[in-house]
């Protein structure tokens, strides 16, 4: 900015492609303005390590940009304020932002700084129910209990986030697809299905779609070694881990850094017992299914944790640790079409 006028914006729109600040400049030049002396506003401190792209920091310099306020912090082990010393030694002025729009500028980057500083990915838990509780439908009807609304956000949460998980039991009643089905979704999610004694059928729609977006099957050390060679012949990828723990640290090492948990009460009950949940987006909808509609049992809190643990244990996920009640840093409830949507995080990075 300069003068209060804004002379170039830019945001990094994909893994390898320019870094907010390299695109900011360019956007600047494109639109036949000189960036030296202005001001740069970024939500995170610029790099100073070559990557994918060149240091931001160096582009910065050379383009004689005289103050640069940053919202809020590089957590991660290369960066970790070098970009800033770097700055003040070139003589930039660099100011640190405060009060909301740091808050802000933290959480928009969540994933992202849970991977730099646990190795792990964020993960956010999507629930849908009735107002009596249920989270499933009876046998042959639809899976979505959810207005068009709220599956419209879904896609678009899809969209947003590296990878999305379910449980083998959500396979086997629903043989989802997981897939974003939005016309302006640039990419796929990675699928990973928890499925501890390897039972994915072969002719599921998540292995008949592959060329879409990989399938990932977190199973344990006892499955059956001949469902294993059937997966990886079919072009599955398989992560073995006995542990909740040990599966989250794998994806992590695969680079995904968000993770959107959709299904089903099983791995939702394990990943809660973990306390491995970071935020949850719950849909109330506003029907009534009856006790004896839900193919599951009932609502993610239906059973006691005891029972949830010994249920993932056994069944379609890795192990809890044990119940796990939490309250939410900060929540907020907004209308979604004929739905309420309840957005609760519970720790922030």
């Amino acid at each position: 900015m300069r003068d209060g006028d804004v002379i170039g914006e830019g945001f990094h729109a994909e893994l390898g492609d320019l870094h907010a600040e390299r695109a900011a400049l360019a956007d600047c030049r494109a639109r036949g303005e000189d960036p030296a002396g202005a001001t740069m506003y970024v939500t995170l401190e610029p790099c100073a390590h070559q990557g994918r792209q060149p240091p931001c920091t160096e582009a910065i310099l050379e383009a004689g940009i005289g103050r640069v306020v940053i919202a809020s912090d590089d957590p991660s082990e290369k960066a970790a304020g070098r970009g800033p010393g770097m700055l003040r030694d070139g003589e930039v002025k660099v100011e640190f932002a405060a009060g909301e729009e740091a808050t802000a500028a933290r959480l928009l980057n969540q994933p992202f700084r849970k991977h730099a500083r646990t190795g792990l990915p964020l993960v956010t838990l999507k629930l849908a129910m009735s107002l009596d509780g249920q989270t499933t439908t009876a046998e042959g009807e639809s899976p979505w209990i959810s207005g068009t609304k709220s599956q419209e956000l879904v896609h678009r949460w899809r969209a947003e986030s590296d990878a999305i998980a379910v449980g083998i039991g959500t396979v086997l009643a629903d043989d989802p697809l997981l897939t974003v089905r939005t016309p302006e979704a640039s990419r796929q999610p990675i699928r990973v299905v928890f499925d501890r004694q390897a039972r994915l059928p072969l002719d599921s729609q998540l292995l008949q779609t592959l060329d879409q977006s990989p399938v990932l099957v977190v199973v344990s050390q006892g499955a059956d070694p001949s469902r294993l060679s059937a997966l990886r012949e079919a072009s599955a990828e398989i992560v073995v881990a006995d542990s909740l723990d040990a599966a989250l640290s794998d994806l992590g090492r695969r680079g995904i850094t968000s993770l959107f948990l959709e299904g089903g009460r099983t791995l939702a009950s394990a990943f809660l017992s973990s306390d491995a949940v970071d935020e949850s987006r719950t849909f109330i909808a506003p029907i009534l299914l009856g006790q004896g509609a839900s193919r599951a049992g009932g609502a993610v809190g239906g059973t006691t944790p005891e029972e949830a643990s010994a249920t993932a244990g056994g069944g379609g996920s890795p192990a809890a640790t044990g119940p796990v009640r939490r309250s939410a840093l900060s929540h907020r409830t907004e209308q979604a079409g004929e739905d309420v949507l309840i957005t609760a995080r519970y720790k922030e990075w």
